[in-house]
C-alpha cells in the first residue's frame, strides 16, 4: 500500500474514534474522592439501552447506545456513524468495528492499534460516556448546579475541577451512567433522554456492512 494512503486511512480511523466515541473527558485536581469511588461500574446492569443529546461546540447530536454486559457495545451518532465493540473476556483488550454510513466504509481495528495512533479509548469510555482522568484532579459530591435539567432517573451528583475548569456531573447509581453533564457556563454536554434496561437481541450487533468498503486498519497499523 501507497504510504499517503495508508496515513489518510489511520487519520480516518483515529478521528473517528476520537470524534465519534462522545466520551467525554473528565479530570479534576487534588483531593476527595477518587474517579473509581464515584463512577464504578460494580453492579451495572447486564442489559443497558439509552439514547443521549450531546452539545458539542454548539452543535446538537444523538447518540444512541446498546451495551450488552461487559462483552458487546453498539453506538450510534446521528444515524451517521455506527461503532461496534466487542471482547472476549473482561480487560483491556477490545476490537472495533467503525461504520461510516454517509461515506459507507467499514473500518477494523483493536485497543492496541488506537492506542499507537494516539486514540488512547478504553472499555469503560465507549460504555459510560466517561474518560479515566489522567492527571490530577479534585472530585467531591455536590448539589445540583442552577438550570441543571430533570435526570430521568435519580442521579448522584458530583463536581470535578481541573484548574480553572469545573464538569458537574449527575451519575446513576442504578444504570451507572452519568444522565447529565453539565459544565460551568451552565451548558449541558451531554443528557440521557431515555434508557431501559431490558435485554437486548443479539440481532442489535449484527454488522450490516453489504456494498461498504473494508478497510483492516490494524493489519495497515501493523505493517507498517
Amino acid at each position: 500500500m501507497h504510504p499517503a494512503s495508508l496515513r489518510c486511512r489511520v487519520t480516518a480511523t483515529r478521528l473517528a474514534a476520537l470524534c465519534l466515541a462522545a466520551a467525554v473527558p473528565l479530570a479534576a485536581r487534588g483531593g476527595g474522592l477518587t474517579f473509581e469511588q464515584a463512577f464504578s461500574d460494580r453492579g451495572e446492569p447486564g442489559a443497558l439501552h439509552y439514547v443521549v443529546a450531546l452539545d458539542s461546540r454548539g452543535a446538537e447530536h444523538r447518540l444512541e447506545v446498546w451495551r450488552d454486559g461487559d462483552r458487546r457495545l453498539k453506538r450510534r451518532t446521528d444515524e451517521a456513524v455506527e461503532i461496534y465493540a466487542f471482547r472476549e473476556a473482561r480487560g483491556p483488550e477490545f476490537r472495533l468495528s467503525i461504520l461510516d454510513r454517509k461515506r459507507r466504509i467499514h473500518t477494523r481495528i483493536d485497543r492496541t492499534n488506537l492506542y499507537r495512533i494516539g486514540s488512547f479509548t478504553d472499555w469503560f469510555d465507549l460504555a459510560h460516556g466517561l474518560k479515566h482522568p489522567r492527571g490530577s484532579y479534585r472530585l467531591v459530591q455536590a448539589r445540583a448546579p442552577g438550570g441543571a435539567p430533570k435526570s430521568v432517573e435519580p442521579c448522584r451528583w458530583y463536581e470535578l475541577v481541573q484548574e480553572a475548569r469545573t464538569a458537574h456531573v449527575c451519575w446513576s447509581e442504578l444504570s451507572r451512567i452519568p444522565l447529565v453533564i453539565q459544565t460551568q457556563d451552565g451548558r449541558v454536554s451531554w443528557r440521557v433522554t431515555a434508557l431501559d434496561r431490558r435485554p437486548i437481541p443479539a440481532s442489535a450487533f449484527e454488522i450490516d456492512d453489504e456494498g461498504f468498503v473494508r478497510n483492516d486498519a490494524g493489519a495497515d497499523i501493523e505493517g507498517d
